[in-house]
């Protein structure tokens, strides 16, 4: 082979080894993100899962959800959905557990 392929070809084996390495670093950097991101709502999961879970209220309302676990409103109600909440069917800004607050016609997994 000539120098000049041995050398395009080295070139190119460091733009494949370069490619491979960005791409592992964006999975790993990806991966340790949303590792700390479910780190760190376990406890606002915890907190609503127990709130929403309590004996004496079947329904709570959105302010307060939002007001003790400390997040916005988008947060707080993407973090109501993950642990199988829905909001009332009145309109009104009020949240409860599905296993407790089934749908019409929806079985009550209880």
């Amino acid at each position: 082979m000539t120098e000049k392929i041995i050398i395009a070809l080295i070139g190119l084996g460091g733009a494949v080894i370069g490619s491979v390495a960005t791409i592992s670093a964006q999975v790993v950097v990806d991966c340790l993100r949303r590792k700390e991101i479910e780190r760190q709502e376990k406890p606002q999961i915890e907190m609503l899962t127990e709130m929403l879970n309590h004996p004496e209220h079947q329904w709570r309302s959105l302010d307060r959800l939002q007001h003790v676990i400390g997040a916005d409103e988008g947060t707080t109600k993407r973090l109501l959905l993950k642990i199988g909440a829905r909001a009332s069917e009145d309109g009104k800004p009020i949240w409860g557990l599905r296993s407790r607050n089934p749908l019409p016609g929806e079985p009550n997994d209880s």
